[in-house]
């Protein structure tokens, strides 16, 4: 199974390094999971704090994949105002999975992927800011914003804030691989405790597409 995560200049590391992070030690016991990194142009892209990584492919270039992580950070404000962005997660839409990662959401939604559908991001704001979930509801009125771990609505996957990233790509490995990937993954990774710590403190919302309103 092919992963592609989008990347962009001012992405937080952490969205980046949770989610590839968990892919790289579930490949230990999977080897056909595959992982490649896209931005708009390959090459360089400058993460947030300075941190630097390398995008395998532009948009134009990336090969074909089955989910596309779609990751946040101070730079989505840019990106959900991207065009072509905006296109190629669109066009991902169309023939993948797509996966939003803490602010990603705001571009899934700049996208209009978020329309009828519950939907979450970060629930906290950092010092200057409006919290992301209360953002979200203005700039994407179609949407139901939830406080929650991750909503799964089929095609569209939205994840909250930060590290929970690790938690909602465990989740990917179980909902595309089955329960043991997952358990053999975290126990390796030593993350099982806080894996079913987060599961108590925050839902899992699952919510299919007959009962989206609007839907069908």
């Amino acid at each position: 199974m092919n992963f592609a995560i989008l990347i962009y200049d001012e992405v937080e590391p952490i969205d980046l390094g949770g989610t590839a992070g968990v892919l790289s030690m579930a490949r230990r016991f999977e080897a056909g999971i595959e992982i490649v990194c896209v931005a708009e142009n390959a090459g360089e892209v400058r993460l947030a704090g300075g941190v630097r990584a390398i995008a395998d492919y532009g948009y134009d270039t990336c090969p074909d994949f089955d989910i596309l992580i779609v990751t946040g950070g101070p730079g989505w404000i840019r990106q959900a105002g991207s065009p072509a962005t905006i296109e190629f997660v669109k066009r991902a839409s169309r023939r993948a999975t797509v996966v939003s990662v803490c602010t990603g959401a705001m571009i899934l939604a700049a996208a209009g992927l978020t329309d009828g559908r519950a939907v979450t991001t970060r629930r906290r704001s950092g010092p200057g800011e409006t919290a992301p979930l209360r953002l979200l509801a203005g700039r994407a009125p179609a949407a139901r914003p939830r406080e929650a771990l991750l909503i799964d609505t089929g095609s569209i996957v939205t994840g909250g804030g930060v590290t929970l990233a690790i938690d909602l790509t465990f989740y990917l490995l179980e909902r595309f691989f089955g329960t043991d990937l997952r358990e053999r993954t975290a126990a390796l990774m030593e993350y099982d405790r806080a894996l079913a710590a987060n599961a108590r403190h925050l839902d899992v919302i699952r919510e299919d597409s007959a009962a989206r309103p609007g839907s069908g």
